[in-house]
């Protein structure tokens, strides 16, 4: 289960954090590490607080873009020290945790984003997730390493893990069994042709397309199409296209 849960980091700034985060990785059972644009990889500080999870960052692998790291990943899942103003399902690590081991069960595969170390993920990375993990820390202190924050969700996706492999899934999940998840590369390729239905029809003359593309992107997030709901929507738009001057 866990070999289909990929941990992605995004812009690090310090490489020490990449090899404290191959450490919490490892120690989990969790080996599938994504780094979007590090500002320094491979690095000596990296491998050295590793400390023996060496392994993960030989394999880890380099994106230049999130979009590239995540191409395959049916769920989306990103992790946030505060509550954003976005509206995307809000859950703790347990039930993040529950969730990403019922979407392995189904035949999916996951991805957690953590952001960069001083301000975490811009709300337009954000707008390729189906869920926001928000870690309740305290209000005075809120301040969570970014290696200690990869630890915690390594936990919780261990336990979720030993749950489901004695039968016992967490109880605070409930939710509906995907029948056949779509990756992210699919999804992108959905909103770049139904965003250039709406330009060709005119939709962005009246309102921001910056504003509705995002709002779109959140509302389809949500709703979590399925493959043929898909195909669904990509057939009415190239009937729609079809009758566009």
């Amino acid at each position: 289960m866990l070999e289909k849960i990929n941990f992605v980091l995004v812009g690090t700034t310090h490489p020490g954090n990449i090899g404290a985060a191959a450490r919490a990785m490892k120690t989990m059972g969790l080996s599938q590490l994504s780094l979007v644009q590090p500002t320094a990889f491979p690095c000596a500080e990296a491998t050295a607080r590793a400390s023996g999870a060496d392994d993960l960052l030989t394999q880890a692998r380099v994106a230049q873009t999130l979009d590239e790291a995540i191409a395959k990943d049916t769920l989306i899942l990103g992790t946030s020290a505060r509550v954003r103003n976005l509206p995307v399902p809000l859950m703790n690590a347990r039930e993040a945790a529950a969730r990403m081991m019922q979407t392995v069960n189904s035949g999916g595969r996951v991805a957690v984003l953590f952001g960069k170390e001083r301000y975490g993920l811009t709300n337009e990375e954000m707008e390729r997730c189906h869920g926001l993990i928000n870690l309740p820390t305290v209000e005075n202190f809120s301040s969570l390493n970014l290696a200690a924050a990869v630890q915690v969700l390594a936990y919780e996706c261990r336990m979720a893990a030993l749950d489901a492999a004695n039968e016992n899934p967490l109880a605070s999940f409930k939710a509906a069994q995907e029948l056949e998840p779509v990756p992210h590369e699919k999804m992108a390729s959905f909103y770049q042709h139904l965003f250039s239905v709406l330009a060709r029809a005119g939709v962005f003359d009246r309102i921001p397309d910056t504003t509705l593309k995002r709002r779109l992107k959140l509302m389809f997030n949500r709703m979590r199409p399925q493959k043929h709901e898909l195909d669904i929507l990509r057939g009415i738009l190239s009937n729609i296209e079809k009758k566009l001057p």
